[in-house]
This record gives C-alpha cells, sequence and structure tokens, in this order.
C-alpha cells in the first residue's frame, strides 16, 4: 500500500504557522514566533485626571515657578527630543535576513561572493546566484539581492526618489539561536543611554515586556526607570496626553500646578546641599520638612539628604502631569491617523483601510510617536516568522509585509524631514532545502527546510535627509564579520559574530557613530566586550549624520 504526503501549503499573510518538529506554543514567545498572537492594547488612566484634564478653548502655559522645575537640575523634563530616532524590527521566529535579501560575503565584504551552494543553503537557486554584474541591488545604498522580498517590500513603501537616495545600510554576520528566549537581541536601553530621548517617553514597543518586543534586552543594559511605553495602535499614543479636548486646557494645567504646589511647594530642589540641617528645607507643602512648631513628613527618617532626593521624585511627578497638559493638550498631534503624511494625504503611505491591519496599525504608531520626537526610540514586533515550511511561498510573503513596514518608516522619515536609524533582527534563521518553489509566490526559489543559527545576520538601515550616509572605511564598513564560502557566519569574525550580547554593543555602537560620540562608547559601557577602540573603528560603519 502506498501512503501519499500532502505536499508542502504556503500559509497565507496571518496565518498561524505550527510545525511537527516543533512543540506545542505555549509560551508570548512561541506564539508570535508562530504568528498566534499580536498586539492588542489599551491604556488606563485615573478617572479623576479625566475630570481634570477637561477640553478648554485656549492654550495654556506654564507658571514661571512649575517652569523652572522642568530643568535638568530638577525634574530633567525634555522639551524637545535627543538623539537620533531609532526604531527596531523584530521578526518574531527566526527569519532569513542574508543571501536571499541582503548580500553578505566571505571575508572582505558583500561583493566577495559566497559559492554557489552557500547561496543555495541561502535560498538562492543556482539560476539566481548574484555576480558582479547580476541579481545585485544598489537601490539602498546597502548591496541587497535584487529580488530580495524585504528590498521589494521597502521600495514599495519609500517611492520618493529622496528617501532611498538617502539611505544607506550595514549587515552584521551574527550567529543566534532559533526556538529560545535565550537570545538578548534588543538594544534599547543601550541606545537610550546613547541619548535617544523623546519628549513624552524614551522608550516604546508594542509588547508588554521589559524590552518592549519579542526578544529580551542584555540583562547588564536593563534601566527599570525606562522601561518601554506600549504602544501597539494609533489610540495607545493619543491616550497618553488625551485631555478630551482639542488643546491645551488652562484650568486644567493650573489644577495640576496646584496639586504640585500643593503637594511639595514651588521652590527649586537645591541638590548640592549635603547638609544635614538643611537639606530639603526648600520643599514646601505636604513635602514640608518637619522643624520645630512646624508640622511635616520625612520619608526617608534616617537620611535628610536621601529623604529630600525622594521628595523631589514625587513632586517631579506632579511637574510632568502638569507639562504634559500643557504642552500636549491636543492628542490629534500623536495620532497616526490624522496625520496626511501618513493617511489621507495626496500620497497616503498607507490608506485608512491598511489601519484594520495590526501589523500597519503598530508601525505607524511608533513611527510617529519616534520621529515626531514624542518617544526616543521604539521596537516594532511582527510575528509569524517561523516560516520554514517547504515552501517559499510563505517566507516571501511575510519577509514582503516586513519590508513594507520598513518602507514605511524610511518614507515618513524623508517626509518629515528627519534621520532615523532602522535596526532589523529576528531570533535565529533558517536554511533552505533543494526543492524550487515554482509557484507563483514562490518566485522559482529554494523552499525553506528548518531552522538553523549558523545561517543568521541582522542589518540596519540609515537614513539621513542631508543625503546618503557616508562609510567610514569603504566598502568594507558595509558588512561587520564574514560569512564562509558554504554559507555559514564564521564565528570569529568579529565580537558580534557568536554573542548576541556583544551584537547589540556593535549596534549600540554604530547608533553612536552616527551622532559623532562613539569616542564615549568605552566610558558610557565599561563593560563592553568590543575591545580596544581600534577594534570598535573597525566595527562603525558611517560617519556622524548630526
Amino acid at each position: 500500500m502506498f501512503i501519499r504526503k500532502q505536499p508542502p501549503r504556503a500559509h497565507a499573510l496571518g496565518e498561524p504557522i505550527l510545525h511537527e518538529n516543533h512543540k506545542r506554543p505555549v509560551t508570548r514567545r512561541e506564539l508570535i514566533a508562530a504568528g498566534l498572537l499580536s498586539a492588542p492594547a489599551m491604556v488606563v488612566g485615573p478617572a479623576w485626571l479625566a475630570a481634570l484634564l477637561r477640553p478648554g478653548t485656549a492654550n495654556a502655559a506654564l507658571s514661571a515657578d512649575i517652569q523652572a522645575l522642568l530643568a535638568n537640575t530638577q525634574c530633567n523634563v525634555p522639551t524637545a527630543a535627543t538623539g537620533i530616532p531609532f526604531i527596531a524590527f523584530d521578526l518574531a521566529g527566526g527569519a532569513n535576513l542574508v543571501g536571499s535579501e541582503v548580500l553578505v560575503g566571505v571575508q572582505g565584504g558583500q561583493t566577495n561572493f559566497l559559492s554557489t551552494a552557500g547561496y543555495g543553503k541561502l535560498g538562492v537557486p543556482g539560476t539566481m546566484v548574484p555576480t558582479s554584474s547580476t541579481f545585485v541591488s544598489n537601490a539602498l545604498g546597502l548591496l541587497w539581492h535584487s529580488d530580495g522580498a524585504i528590498l521589494r517590500g521597502i521600495l514599495s513603501k519609500a517611492t520618493t526618489p529622496a528617501t532611498a537616495a538617502g539611505t544607506n545600510g550595514a549587515v552584521i554576520a551574527a550567529i543566534s539561536q532559533n526556538d529560545t528566549g535565550n537570545n538578548p537581541h534588543n538594544p534599547m536601553y543601550g541606545i537610550a543611554k546613547a541619548g535617544a530621548k523623546g519628549m513624552l517617553a524614551t522608550l516604546i514597543g508594542n509588547q508588554s515586556t521589559v524590552s518592549g518586543g519579542n526578544s529580551a534586552a542584555p540583562m547588564a543594559l536593563i534601566d527599570p526607570t525606562l522601561q518601554p511605553t506600549k504602544i501597539s495602535r494609533p489610540s495607545d499614543a493619543t491616550a497618553l496626553v488625551n485631555t478630551g479636548g482639542a488643546s491645551a486646557d488652562p484650568v486644567a494645567v493650573a489644577v495640576l500646578e496646584s496639586q504640585t504646589r500643593i503637594s511639595g511647594g514651588g521652590n527649586p530642589y537645591n541638590s548640592t546641599d549635603t547638609n544635614p540641617a538643611t537639606a530639603g528645607t526648600e520643599f514646601g507643602g505636604a513635602l514640608t520638612r518637619p522643624a520645630a512648631g512646624t508640622a511635616g513628613v520625612l520619608l526617608y527618617p534616617t537620611d535628610p539628604v536621601a529623604d529630600a532626593a525622594l521628595k523631589n521624585s514625587v513632586r517631579c511627578a506632579y511637574v510632568k502631569s502638569a507639562n504634559t497638559a500643557d504642552a500636549f493638550g491636543n492628542p490629534a498631534a500623536l495620532d497616526a491617523t490624522q496625520d496626511p503624511l501618513i493617511t489621507g494625504g495626496a500620497a497616503p503611505i498607507f490608506t485608512a483601510t491598511d489601519f484594520n491591519d495590526s501589523d500597519v496599525a503598530k508601525t505607524a504608531a511608533v513611527m510617529k510617536m519616534v520621529l515626531g520626537g514624542y518617544a526616543g526610540a521604539g521596537t516594532i514586533t511582527l510575528g509569524g516568522y517561523d516560516y520554514h515550511d517547504s515552501t517559499r511561498a510563505t517566507g516571501e510573503s511575510r519577509n514582503f509585509k516586513a519590508g513594507q513596514m520598513i518602507g514605511a518608516v524610511l518614507e515618513y522619515a524623508q517626509r518629515v524631514g528627519a534621520p532615523v536609524m532602522i535596526y532589523v533582527f529576528s531570533d535565529g534563521s533558517l536554511s533552505s532545502s533543494s526543492m524550487v518553489d515554482g509557484s507563483t509566490a514562490g518566485r522559482g526559489k529554494l523552499a525553506w527546510q528548518g531552522d538553523n543559527s549558523s545561517t543568521a545576520s541582522t542589518f540596519f538601515l540609515v537614513y539621513s535627509p542631508k543625503g546618503r550616509p557616508q562609510l567610514r572605511n569603504g566598502a568594507a564598513s558595509q558588512q561587520i564579520g564574514y560569512f564562509s564560502p558554504d554559507g555559514s557566519v564564521v564565528s570569529t569574525s568579529s565580537p558580534a559574530a557568536n554573542a548576541v550580547n556583544q551584537l547589540v554593543e556593535t549596534v549600540i555602537l554604530n547608533y553612536m557613530g552616527l551622532l559623532g560620540t562613539d569616542s564615549q562608547f568605552g566610558t558610557l559601557f565599561p563593560m563592553q566586550g568590543l575591545g580596544s577602540a581600534t577594534v570598535q573603528a573597525s566595527l562603525t560603519a558611517f560617519s556622524r549624520i548630526v
């Protein structure tokens, strides 16, 4: 008796992928990788805040005493974004990012091509192997396979010629494990430490995790005070500042200012006062320091200096609320669905119908927040990239979708005239079989057969409104680390090649290079594992762009 095995079937966009050789997905990470979990969200605020922040008809302005408390020496409330906007795309599941996508070569750079067998391992059939004259695109500066699905997706959204002309990038050959929660890929905390800060939030992400994404952040970099705010759709962003009206309500601002004064007074905090007899005497209201004949409170009874610092933190919470009501009284300013550069204008990046797609909603919301200066950096997690289902069509469609989201960010950056660094990573990767997927969606490429950590890599793109970012060391800067001819990462090719935490450090170093502060990397991250300043220079792709 013959038993005919059912042929491989491509999976549609949004359709979960379950593999016979994988255990049933249970954890959040496994559910996202399989495409079974997206990112709905709700932001909840106290009822009394909504009552206080009722709509008004005139613009408010902070009083002078409260305005003074915004300073760096007081509450350090940013009035403008700092750093370069940074957005990470976390493709959950182990996507293919090189060979069939960004070109990667042996030692020497992208155009030191792999063998035909090496490209076959990375999904490229013999008829589509890149050479010096065929199947290579330099449309984005970074060399790509000309039929790369991510590239095609990017260019379908980054339609203004100036967008591609102002873009460049680099690829990092780096092993990472598949199907594990031990891949600390997310660089957000390091990016914040390097200078990224927004007016409303430092970090955002569309997952309720410590990193804001699917992959973890390196433990050594985590700062609990900077945990990302969850933003997975435009309404999440507007809920951060929604006062119920179309402009700042002077009554609401005045109420919040009064709360500040009632709680801690309006006198500036003297952080340099270390005298136990006088520390904290500047605070009034409910935080008044007790003295002879004067009632008061000590939050830290045994240490007046620490008590004063804690009181300042308490008062600053009220200061920040007052500033938010004053500066962001109109929530429409944060609403991606009301931005004509994103949707509804003459050349929309997304249509109104597109926002029914959760990937579009989260991408639009995050890029609006980050490129608008409201957040310093953001993570966008796209699920369902564990696509080794013995077809090529599934992977092509999902990579194309990822490319569309990346292209939308680049196009929006060009439209608002802001630089941006986009980092794309996935937890692990995969390798192909020798079977060609001849379907229309498969495009005659090799089917994806199974997980393979040795073919993993990441890449980043940089857009500058001043023009295409310049490589520091010529074409050699475009590829950090390298592959063997047979299509595997050479684990000794760079400090990032076989240590994900050092891969993250390499990304942070390159972010600082764009700022022109990379010489401070060792000081800012004294426990770094990248090596000497000379080694760091060899790992830095681009010259300063700001």
